[in-house]
């Protein structure tokens, strides 16, 4: 594939393999036909379970050359002529969410090495509720391990692409229509937070979410700069000031299958495509990959896209803060004096904490609209990577008697959150002498936590508020799951924490 071909389109028509049904239980004939195949089974198979599987024999042989314990796999040779590759994966539905999905992930990226068209999955010897937990993270797996990022290689190898996955069931695994959405999700978040930022500027950006919302069905409205002056929305402004091209702006997004109801839920993304620091310039190592750091946009379209694949009944509001943050002699500096769209002043120390300033008038503007609810994404603070690593992503709510559920909604999904203190006491640290606020403290430390209680000047009291501070959105190696260092975090965790009626039920233990 030449340069010039590769993709200026979002790959909705692309982002998961379909998945099919294909009867309780395989035979050797149907194992044949299939060049991939993925077992799953308990730490300790009865003799029961060998004779029930294909080659059973041979796979028992394998199993017994070492001990074997969850989260292990092998892979071998199976059918008359080796025809097929068979990775058995063990012990999976003993494990966590988060270190079912890791296993089950590696397990997925071995089988896929030979790059199959089609293969089939199947489990032997699990309970019933546990082997469908099971399955449905395997989808998961496979789904992510199958999905192919942007690259831009001159001469690129052909690669063949996961057609069809198959499940030996009775009947499609309980949850295996939302862990499709969600994987899909992630898989479009994925995609675009890893183009590079000459392929995915502002303007680029607002192109694919206007072609999104045209072939979903959505209604797409932009605020460019000239309506965001009249709003009076100066912190985005501040930070779209240094762009070289006026394409900056907020994008909202409109799903709605119930007409003449009220609007259940904002989500919010920060959107900025690259970030150089501004005037208080990044050095390189830093810089480097400021191309991710629209990551948050990303991850709240990506959830939009999973409860429109579901075809929710919760209308829903999707805005993006959508601009860069560049150095030169229009940038904004340090001292300015802003003023928000909700009429706060806000004290500019930091240029490079420009992540909260295009947030507060986003997240003002959504509040505007009185939903019931917000829920923002953004790859926001150094600070939370220090006090978390990429394994977890910091959580921060204007409702702390629903912690349990903003955590259990991460451990359930294996997109794991930790929630931190929102005590009012904090915004001490954010007094100015010359304006209603600043936008962060002199020093860095718990600067996570000082930009949620920014933010939190920008949420009225009465719509219950959920800021995500996607410390795991990056990671080396990837998390969970997911292989690739982009990780799209919180697609997963969104659906969990919706399908538990957040916040409008009591916590969940």
């Amino acid at each position: 594939m030449r340069f010039s071909d590769l993709p200026t389109r979002l790959p909705l028509d692309f982002l998961i393999a379909p998945v099919r049904a294909v009867g309780a239980r395989p035979r050797a004939p149907t194992l044949a036909r299939h060049a991939a195949a993925l077992l799953l089974l308990p730490a300790k198979p009865s003799v029961a379970d060998w004779l029930a599987l294909p080659h059973g024999g041979l796979i028992q042989d394998v199993f017994r050359l070492k001990p074997r314990k969850p989260g292990d796999f092998f892979v071998l040779r199976v059918g008359a002529r080796a025809e097929t590759l068979l990775t058995v994966a063990v012990g999976a539905s003993q494990m966590s969410a988060f270190e079912q999905l890791q296993a089950l992930g590696k397990a997925a990226r071995a089988l896929l090495e030979t790059e199959p068209r089609t293969l089939l999955l199947w489990q032997q010897g699990m309970p019933k509720e546990p082997a469908a937990g099971a399955l449905v993270a395997a989808v998961a797996a496979l789904q992510a391990g199958a999905f192919a990022l942007p690259a831009f290689k001159s001469a690129a190898p052909a690669r063949t692409r996961l057609a069809r996955i198959d499940i030996a069931a009775g009947a499609r695994p309980d949850g295996l229509e939302r862990a499709m959405a969600s994987a899909a999700g992630n898989n479009l978040a994925r995609w675009l937070t890893a183009l590079p930022p000459n392929r995915l500027d502002a303007g680029a950006y607002r192109g694919h979410l206007r072609d999104f919302a045209r072939r979903l069905g959505m209604r797409f409205q932009f605020y460019g700069e000239r309506e965001l002056k009249r709003l009076g929305a100066g912190a985005f402004l501040a930070v779209a000031r240094g762009n070289a091209a006026r394409d900056a702006g907020i994008v909202r997004l409109s799903y709605r299958p119930r007409r003449a109801a009220a609007l259940d839920l904002c989500l919010v993304g920060k959107g900025i495509c690259f970030d150089t620091g501004g005037t208080n310039l990044k050095p390189h190592k830093s810089m480097l990959d400021m191309h991710t750091d629209m990551e948050g946009s990303a991850v709240a379209l990506g959830s939009l896209y999973a409860l429109h694949a579901l075809r929710s009944r919760t209308n829903v509001d999707c805005w993006l803060a959508i601009s860069e943050n560049r150095i030169g002699p229009t940038a904004y500096q340090p001292q300015e004096i802003v003023r928000a769209h909700n009429g706060t002043t806000i004290q500019v120390i930091h240029t490079d904490a420009e992540g909260r300033m295009v947030l507060a008038d986003t997240l003002s503007l959504a509040a505007a609209t009185a939903p019931r609810a917000i829920i923002d994404y953004a790859t926001l603070t150094g600070a939370c990577v220090h006090a978390l690593t990429e394994r977890y992503s910091g959580a921060f709510t204007n409702r702390l008697e629903t912690r349990a559920a903003i955590e259990g909604a991460g451990a359930a999904s294996g997109e794991r959150v930790w929630c931190f203190p929102m005590d009012a006491d904090f915004d001490s640290d954010l007094e100015s002498t010359v304006a209603d606020i600043m936008q962060c403290a002199l020093e860095g430390k718990g600067d996570h936590i000082l930009a949620a209680r920014f933010l939190n000047r920008f949420v009225p009291k009465e719509i219950p508020w959920l800021h995500l501070d996607l410390a795991a959105g990056t990671r080396h190696g990837g998390l969970a799951h997911i292989g690739t260092d982009i990780t799209g975090f919180g697609v997963r965790y969104t659906l969990d924490l919706l399908d538990r009626g957040w916040p409008r039920t009591a916590p969940h233990a």
